[in-house]
């Protein structure tokens, strides 16, 4: 563990930075709004950081096939969790129209680590996964993951399903699943979703990824 934490320093250092700045300019609008309106982003940002824990953890263990499988399956439950911190800025729509800033900033930071734990567990688990399974075509499986997060983003925002209800909701959640699959002309505002958020977030994850290999490559440069 402390070879890693050494190994991923400047990552750790990052995302401990982003969450730091969010955390303060969160206490920042509680006290010049006296309201704890967003203080559901803390829970949101906990539920964010549970895939980048599980990639962190599988580099530091013994991994089977079947150990793998069983928790990428796990990891790609609570992945959406990451990216569907974006979607809160819908709850601007009841801030004060004079702190509409802050309420704007606070979004943000939180939004903005959001991805990065979703861009660094993507990349490490694409590490994983290439180091165990030599023939999985992983920039294809990379795509698929990112499209079902934006599926799964809609689950939650909308459906109002939460990671764990797979365990304690099955029957419901998929039922809710097999209707979108099989009448997907009643079902045209999920898809539109899917696929809408799918390419954001896949074309922030590609820009991500040229910016942050740019800057491994190129230390020099900052």
């Amino acid at each position: 563990m402390k070879s890693l934490i050494i190994k991923k320093f400047e990552t750790i250092s990052l995302l401990f930075t982003a969450l730091i700045m969010s955390s303060f300019l969160l206490i920042f609008r509680i006290k010049l709004n006296k309201s704890f309106f967003y203080l559901f982003l803390i829970w949101n940002i906990v539920l964010a950081f549970i895939p980048y824990i599980i990639t962190m953890y599988l580099t530091t263990t013994t991994l089977t096939k079947f150990k793998l499988g069983f928790w990428f399956c796990i990891w790609l439950l609570f992945l959406p969790n990451a990216p569907y911190i974006v979607t809160d800025f819908l709850h601007l729509k009841v801030s004060q129209s004079h702190l509409l800033w802050l309420d704007i900033l606070v979004l943000l930071s939180f939004a903005g680590t959001g991805l990065l734990l979703f861009f660094f567990s993507v990349n490490d688990m694409k590490s994983i996964i290439s180091e165990h399974f030599k023939n999985v075509p992983i920039r294809y499986l990379t795509t698929v993951i990112i499209f079902l997060c934006g599926f799964g983003v809609y689950l939650g925002r909308f459906l109002r399903y939460n990671s764990w209800e797979m365990i304690s909701n099955p029957l419901n959640l998929l039922s809710d699943i097999i209707d979108v699959i099989i009448h997907p002309v009643n079902n045209s505002e999920v898809w539109l979703f899917t696929f809408g958020y799918g390419v954001f977030l896949y074309v922030s994850y590609r820009m991500f990824n040229e910016l942050y290999h740019h800057h491994q490559h190129n230390p020099e440069d900052n």
